[in-house]
This record gives C-alpha cells, structure tokens and sequence, in this order.
C-alpha cells in the first residue's frame, strides 16, 4: 500500500496488546490498592491489654477522653478496615503503661447503623499504629 511504512503490517498487533497490558495493569493496580494489608481478623475483648477496654468504656460513654486527639477522623488510609465514607471512622488511643506519648496502640470506631461511634458496635483494635486491625468481638 502506498503510504504505509515498511514493517507496519507486522505492528498492527502492537496497539491491541497495548491496549490489553494497559487494562490489566489498571485492573491490578486497583487489586493491589485494596489489598494492602490483611483482613481484620476477630479477637475478644477480654484477650486484649485491660487498657483497651478502659478506653472502648470511654468511647460508649461519650468520653472524657485523656488525650486531646480522641475522636478525630481516622482516615483508612492503609485500606485494611472496609472502605466507608471519610469521617466514618473516628480513633481512640488505648494507653501503654511506662510511655508519656500516646503509644502505638488505638481503637477505631465506626459509626454503624446508629451514625453514632457509642453505639455503633463496630470497633476495631490495633496494637502496631494501623498495620493492623482485629475487629473487637464483646
């Protein structure tokens, strides 16, 4: 054919594969963006540190919480809690004996059903700052 360059014939496969690894790509990246931590496993409440139920008490009750950054918007970054709205998820620091800072260890808190963190029944425990969660069984 007049115009086509030499060895165009044998590129026409190039923009279909093309095309295909550019889908698969996507399809992973969105994969590997939602599964960039384990799936939160169940633990009892009575298995974890005697602070963590102090602080879930304080968290049903409302407060008063001891440190100022309680109740702030926990934003899921890591992607390991179920995917929900922004200001969802609120957390509570569950205190370490021995540390003057707030520690590694928190309870994250969904709003539920109720839209009320309190009452809500969803809450999560992690001791390693948000590597990962295990859902609180009471």
């Amino acid at each position: 054919m007049r115009g086509e360059a030499r060895g165009a014939p044998a590129r026409r496969w190039l923009r279909p594969l093309a095309a295909a690894l550019v889908v698969a790509g996507l399809a992973a990246g969105g994969m590997l963006a939602w599964a960039k931590g384990p799936a939160p496993r169940a633990v009892a409440l009575s298995a974890l540190p005697p602070e963590a139920a102090r602080t879930l008490a304080l968290v049903k009750a409302g407060g008063p919480f001891p440190f100022p950054r309680d109740g702030v918007v926990f934003g899921n970054f890591e992607r390991i809690l179920p995917r929900q709205a922004r200001g969802y998820y609120t957390e509570y620091t569950v205190s370490t004996p021995g540390r003057r800072d707030r520690g590694a260890r928190r309870i994250v808190a969904g709003q539920g059903t109720t839209g009320d963190p309190a009452t809500s029944g969803e809450y999560w425990y992690t001791g390693d700052h948000y590597r990962s969660f295990s859902r609180i069984k009471e």
